[in-house]
């Protein structure tokens, strides 16, 4: 749902750890009494929510004031070699933005895909096309949710910081979500202040400054080697450089939702909006 953010908002993926309870709704409240801002519904093993149940979750994130974005699943595959699969990928981030929408949720995040056998521009070309369809048909229906391609952090998945800006300029209304740690991952290199500056610098030139203002990041700790990332770790037991991370955002004014995906996802979330905010 397009959304004017007047600051950052701190939130976690998907229930927080410490929830007495499993569904979103619970999530919802324990984010609100956590003091943090916002949450994003996790469909990566497949949307299975009801249209009843994404109502109900509108209303409790509503009640509390959080706010919501969704992951779509995680084998959503654009550049699959078989056409069904790419159909049926199609499919997948159809069914997350309707159920986005009835909940009130800002936007939906997906994974692009991997090169496979093809070359980084055939996969673009595919890729575009892919997601050009999905976007054109939401906008046909009028669901004002935000598509958002995620920065990768494996050297064989369509998503450097490049492919994603490039196919947000050739897609209308298509947006990026950067994941700092995925950039970090896929080369072992972006974990300085100059490399968060350049990175915001970047995406303000590509998109324009109101991309700054309208942005969807996630953030987590990375285990990763000479192919890229291998898992999430919370971000204590890396040597991400968070506290110059902060200093970048702080410095660009940026505005909209950071989303921790570490393991202890509420306590890093906690951890780096007191930083941002102390």
């Amino acid at each position: 749902m397009t959304k004017s953010f007047n600051r950052l908002l701190f939130g976690t993926a998907g229930v927080p750890r410490s929830t007495p309870g499993t569904s979103t709704g619970e999530g919802i409240s324990r984010v609100s009494e956590l003091n943090l801002d916002c949450l994003e519904v996790e469909y990566v093993k497949g949307v299975k929510m009801g249209l009843d149940t994404a109502r109900l979750v509108r209303k409790e994130a509503e009640k509390h004031k959080i706010t919501l974005s969704v992951h779509a699943p995680y084998y959503v595959s654009l550049n699959s070699p078989y056409e069904g699969i790419r159909m049926t990928s199609q499919k997948h981030l159809l069914s997350s933005a309707r159920l986005a929408s009835e909940m009130g949720a800002h936007c939906v995040v997906f994974h692009p895909g991997y090169y496979g056998i093809n070359k980084p521009e055939e996969a673009f070309e595919t890729i575009r096309k892919g997601i050009s369809e999905v976007v054109s048909i939401l906008r046909s229906e009028r669901n004002p949710v935000i598509m958002r391609a995620e920065t990768m952090g494996k050297r064989t998945q369509f998503g450097s910081l490049e492919e994603i800006l490039f196919l947000c300029q050739e897609v209308e209304g298509l947006q990026p979500c950067i994941d700092f740690s995925h950039l970090y991952a896929r080369k072992g290199e972006a974990n300085s202040y100059l490399h968060f500056y350049r990175i915001l610098t970047k995406i303000a030139k590509k998109l324009g400054d109101e991309a700054l203002q309208n942005m969807h990041i996630h953030i987590s700790g990375s285990l990763f080697g000479d192919k890229g990332e291998i898992k999430h770790l919370n971000l204590a037991e890396t040597d991400f450089r968070y506290d110059e991370w902060v200093q970048a955002l702080k410095d660009f004014s940026v505005k909209g939702m950071v989303i921790s995906e570490s393991p202890d996802q509420e306590t890093d979330a906690i951890m780096l909006k007191k930083l941002y905010y102390g």
